[in-house]
Protein backbone atom coordinates (compact mmCIF):
# COMPACT_ATOMS: atom_id res chain seq x y z
CA UNK A 1 0.00 0.00 0.00
CA UNK A 2 2.68 2.44 -1.10
CA UNK A 3 0.30 5.30 -1.94
CA UNK A 4 -2.52 4.61 0.49
CA UNK A 5 -4.68 7.66 1.10
CA UNK A 6 -3.30 9.59 -1.87
CA UNK A 7 -5.43 11.05 -4.65
CA UNK A 8 -4.12 10.16 -8.10
CA UNK A 9 -5.26 11.46 -11.47
CA UNK A 10 -4.47 9.20 -14.44
CA UNK A 11 -4.98 10.69 -17.89
CA UNK A 12 -5.50 8.20 -20.69
CA UNK A 13 -6.49 5.66 -18.06
CA UNK A 14 -9.24 3.93 -20.04
CA UNK A 15 -6.91 1.49 -21.80
CA UNK A 16 -3.36 0.24 -22.23
CA UNK A 17 -0.63 1.53 -19.96
CA UNK A 18 -2.89 4.15 -18.41
CA UNK A 19 -5.43 1.51 -17.40
CA UNK A 20 -2.71 -0.64 -15.84
CA UNK A 21 -1.51 2.38 -13.85
CA UNK A 22 -5.01 3.21 -12.66
CA UNK A 23 -5.68 -0.36 -11.54
CA UNK A 24 -2.36 -0.73 -9.73
CA UNK A 25 -2.70 2.64 -8.01
CA UNK A 26 -6.17 1.65 -6.80
CA UNK A 27 -4.80 -1.67 -5.53
CA UNK A 28 -2.11 0.25 -3.65
CA UNK A 29 -4.70 2.30 -1.76
CA UNK A 30 -4.99 5.48 -3.81
CA UNK A 31 -8.21 7.27 -4.64
CA UNK A 32 -7.93 7.16 -8.43
CA UNK A 33 -9.55 9.47 -10.96
CA UNK A 34 -9.33 8.34 -14.60
CA UNK A 35 -9.48 11.18 -17.12
CA UNK A 36 -10.09 10.02 -20.68
CA UNK A 37 -12.21 10.57 -23.78
CA UNK A 38 -13.83 7.22 -23.00
CA UNK A 39 -15.92 6.62 -19.91
CA UNK A 40 -14.81 3.77 -17.65
CA UNK A 41 -17.16 1.70 -15.53
CA UNK A 42 -15.33 0.61 -12.40
CA UNK A 43 -16.01 0.29 -8.71
CA UNK A 44 -12.31 0.86 -8.05
CA UNK A 45 -11.92 4.38 -9.39
CA UNK A 46 -13.82 7.41 -10.65
CA UNK A 47 -14.18 8.18 -14.35
CA UNK A 48 -14.15 11.66 -15.90
CA UNK A 49 -14.88 12.06 -19.61
CA UNK A 50 -12.55 14.79 -20.81
CA UNK A 51 -10.84 15.96 -23.98
CA UNK A 52 -7.39 16.69 -22.60
CA UNK A 53 -6.51 18.74 -25.68
CA UNK A 54 -9.00 21.35 -24.46
CA UNK A 55 -7.50 23.58 -21.76
CA UNK A 56 -10.75 24.89 -20.25
CA UNK A 57 -12.22 21.38 -20.06
CA UNK A 58 -9.13 20.06 -18.30
CA UNK A 59 -9.19 22.95 -15.83
CA UNK A 60 -12.84 22.27 -15.02
CA UNK A 61 -12.29 18.55 -14.45
CA UNK A 62 -9.18 19.03 -12.31
CA UNK A 63 -10.86 21.79 -10.28
CA UNK A 64 -13.72 19.40 -9.59
CA UNK A 65 -11.38 16.66 -8.43
CA UNK A 66 -9.39 19.07 -6.25
CA UNK A 67 -12.60 20.31 -4.65
CA UNK A 68 -12.92 16.84 -3.09
CA UNK A 69 -9.40 16.97 -1.63
CA UNK A 70 -5.74 17.54 -2.56
CA UNK A 71 -4.35 16.07 -5.78
CA UNK A 72 -1.18 14.22 -4.76
CA UNK A 73 -0.28 12.38 -7.98
CA UNK A 74 -0.63 13.00 -11.71
CA UNK A 75 0.17 10.19 -14.15
CA UNK A 76 0.03 11.43 -17.75
CA UNK A 77 -0.60 8.54 -20.15
CA UNK A 78 -2.60 10.13 -22.96
CA UNK A 79 -1.15 9.41 -26.36
CA UNK A 80 -1.51 8.42 -29.99
CA UNK A 81 0.95 6.99 -32.47
CA UNK A 82 1.80 8.03 -36.00
CA UNK A 83 3.84 6.50 -38.79
CA UNK A 84 5.65 8.71 -41.28
CA UNK A 85 8.78 10.63 -42.22
CA UNK A 86 9.00 14.42 -42.31
CA UNK A 87 7.87 14.29 -45.97
CA UNK A 88 4.96 11.91 -45.51
CA UNK A 89 3.64 13.57 -42.36
CA UNK A 90 0.91 16.01 -43.34
CA UNK A 91 0.56 19.35 -41.52
CA UNK A 92 -2.79 18.12 -40.22
CA UNK A 93 -1.27 14.93 -38.81
CA UNK A 94 1.57 16.87 -37.23
CA UNK A 95 -0.85 19.26 -35.53
CA UNK A 96 -2.99 16.39 -34.24
CA UNK A 97 0.00 14.58 -32.74
CA UNK A 98 1.11 17.83 -31.12
CA UNK A 99 -2.35 18.45 -29.67
CA UNK A 100 -2.74 14.97 -28.19
CA UNK A 101 0.81 14.04 -27.19
CA UNK A 102 2.14 17.45 -26.12
CA UNK A 103 -0.60 19.93 -25.30
CA UNK A 104 -2.59 17.35 -23.32
CA UNK A 105 0.41 16.90 -21.02
CA UNK A 106 0.84 20.65 -20.74
CA UNK A 107 -2.82 21.18 -19.85
CA UNK A 108 -2.87 18.42 -17.22
CA UNK A 109 0.40 19.45 -15.59
CA UNK A 110 -0.63 23.09 -15.54
CA UNK A 111 -4.00 22.25 -13.97
CA UNK A 112 -2.60 19.89 -11.34
CA UNK A 113 0.39 22.00 -10.35
CA UNK A 114 -1.89 24.89 -9.37
CA UNK A 115 -3.53 22.63 -6.81
CA UNK A 116 -0.35 20.83 -5.74
CA UNK A 117 1.29 24.14 -4.85
CA UNK A 118 -1.66 25.04 -2.62
CA UNK A 119 -1.66 21.69 -0.83
CA UNK A 120 2.06 21.37 -0.17
CA UNK A 121 3.41 19.37 -3.10
CA UNK A 122 2.89 16.34 -5.27
CA UNK A 123 4.33 13.97 -7.84
CA UNK A 124 4.03 13.89 -11.62
CA UNK A 125 5.02 11.04 -13.91
CA UNK A 126 4.80 11.51 -17.67
CA UNK A 127 4.74 8.76 -20.28
CA UNK A 128 7.49 9.49 -22.81
CA UNK A 129 9.10 6.90 -25.12
CA UNK A 130 12.42 5.55 -26.27
CA UNK A 131 11.58 7.50 -29.44
CA UNK A 132 12.40 10.67 -27.51
CA UNK A 133 16.10 9.83 -27.48
CA UNK A 134 16.65 7.18 -30.17
CA UNK A 135 16.19 7.64 -33.90
CA UNK A 136 13.37 5.32 -35.00
CA UNK A 137 12.45 5.03 -38.67
CA UNK A 138 9.10 6.44 -39.83
CA UNK A 139 8.26 8.01 -36.48
CA UNK A 140 8.98 11.70 -37.18
CA UNK A 141 5.96 13.34 -35.54
CA UNK A 142 5.68 10.78 -32.74
CA UNK A 143 9.35 11.20 -31.85
CA UNK A 144 8.92 14.97 -31.86
CA UNK A 145 6.05 14.72 -29.40
CA UNK A 146 7.84 12.40 -27.00
CA UNK A 147 10.96 14.56 -27.12
CA UNK A 148 8.73 17.42 -26.01
CA UNK A 149 7.37 15.33 -23.13
CA UNK A 150 10.90 14.64 -21.95
CA UNK A 151 11.87 18.32 -22.14
CA UNK A 152 8.70 19.44 -20.35
CA UNK A 153 9.40 16.92 -17.61
CA UNK A 154 12.87 18.34 -17.00
CA UNK A 155 11.57 21.93 -16.98
CA UNK A 156 8.78 21.18 -14.52
CA UNK A 157 11.15 19.25 -12.25
CA UNK A 158 13.52 22.23 -12.17
CA UNK A 159 10.89 24.92 -11.71
CA UNK A 160 8.87 23.30 -8.93
CA UNK A 161 11.39 21.70 -6.60
CA UNK A 162 10.85 24.55 -4.17
CA UNK A 163 7.15 23.68 -4.12
CA UNK A 164 7.86 20.06 -3.15
CA UNK A 165 6.70 18.80 -6.55
CA UNK A 166 8.69 15.99 -8.15
CA UNK A 167 8.42 15.27 -11.88
CA UNK A 168 9.86 12.31 -13.81
CA UNK A 169 9.08 10.49 -17.02
CA UNK A 170 9.10 6.90 -18.21
CA UNK A 171 10.31 5.87 -21.67
CA UNK A 172 8.99 2.47 -22.69
CA UNK A 173 10.02 0.63 -25.81
CA UNK A 174 7.28 -1.38 -27.51
CA UNK A 175 4.60 -2.49 -25.04
CA UNK A 176 1.86 -4.97 -25.90
CA UNK A 177 -1.36 -2.98 -25.68
CA UNK A 178 -4.66 -3.07 -27.62
CA UNK A 179 -3.13 -0.42 -29.90
CA UNK A 180 -0.47 -2.90 -31.06
CA UNK A 181 -3.10 -5.53 -31.86
CA UNK A 182 -5.16 -2.97 -33.78
CA UNK A 183 -2.11 -1.76 -35.68
CA UNK A 184 -1.20 -5.31 -36.76
CA UNK A 185 -4.77 -6.12 -37.77
CA UNK A 186 -5.03 -2.96 -39.86
CA UNK A 187 -1.63 -3.07 -41.54
CA UNK A 188 -0.84 -6.80 -41.74
CA UNK A 189 -4.12 -8.71 -42.16
CA UNK A 190 -3.45 -12.43 -42.09
CA UNK A 191 0.13 -11.90 -40.91
CA UNK A 192 -0.60 -10.63 -37.42
CA UNK A 193 1.27 -13.38 -35.55
CA UNK A 194 4.28 -13.20 -37.86
CA UNK A 195 4.60 -9.44 -37.44
CA UNK A 196 3.94 -9.64 -33.70
CA UNK A 197 6.91 -11.96 -33.31
CA UNK A 198 9.06 -9.70 -35.49
CA UNK A 199 8.21 -6.63 -33.42
CA UNK A 200 8.76 -8.56 -30.20
CA UNK A 201 12.26 -9.60 -31.26
CA UNK A 202 13.17 -5.96 -31.95
CA UNK A 203 13.74 -5.72 -28.20
CA UNK A 204 17.01 -7.41 -27.19
CA UNK A 205 15.18 -9.15 -24.34
CA UNK A 206 13.08 -10.92 -26.99
CA UNK A 207 9.57 -9.77 -26.14
CA UNK A 208 7.38 -6.71 -25.79
CA UNK A 209 6.85 -5.10 -22.43
CA UNK A 210 3.66 -5.55 -20.43
CA UNK A 211 1.54 -2.58 -19.29
CA UNK A 212 1.76 -3.91 -15.74
CA UNK A 213 5.55 -3.60 -15.82
CA UNK A 214 5.33 0.06 -16.78
CA UNK A 215 2.69 0.60 -14.09
CA UNK A 216 5.00 -0.89 -11.46
CA UNK A 217 7.69 1.66 -12.36
CA UNK A 218 5.13 4.47 -12.25
CA UNK A 219 4.08 3.32 -8.78
CA UNK A 220 7.66 3.43 -7.53
CA UNK A 221 8.25 6.92 -8.93
CA UNK A 222 5.03 8.21 -7.35
CA UNK A 223 5.71 6.66 -3.94
CA UNK A 224 7.81 7.93 -1.07
CA UNK A 225 10.41 5.30 -2.01
CA UNK A 226 11.40 7.65 -4.84
CA UNK A 227 11.39 10.76 -2.67
CA UNK A 228 14.95 11.66 -3.73
CA UNK A 229 14.25 11.34 -7.46
CA UNK A 230 13.17 14.19 -9.74
CA UNK A 231 13.97 15.27 -13.28
CA UNK A 232 14.83 11.76 -14.49
CA UNK A 233 13.83 9.85 -17.62
CA UNK A 234 13.50 6.12 -16.86
CA UNK A 235 13.83 3.73 -19.83
CA UNK A 236 11.89 0.49 -19.54
CA UNK A 237 12.81 -1.08 -22.83
CA UNK A 238 14.06 -4.65 -22.65
CA UNK A 239 17.62 -3.47 -23.25
CA UNK A 240 16.71 -1.49 -26.39
CA UNK A 241 18.58 1.71 -25.48
CA UNK A 242 21.91 0.22 -24.50
CA UNK A 243 21.91 -3.16 -26.24
CA UNK A 244 20.27 -2.41 -29.59
CA UNK A 245 22.50 -2.70 -32.63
Amino acid sequence: MKIKGKTAVVTGGASGIGKAIAELFATEGASVHVVDLTSVESTRYSSHVCDTTNCSTVDRVFDGIAAQGPIHILANSVGMAHIGTVETTSPEDFDRIFQVNVKSFYHSMRASIRHMKQSGGGVIVNMASTAATIGIADRFAYSMSKGAVLSMTLSVAKDYLQHNIRCNCISPARVHTPFVDGYLKKNYPGREQEMYEKLSKAQPIGRMGRPEEVAALALFLCSDDAGFISGVDYPIDGGFFNLHN
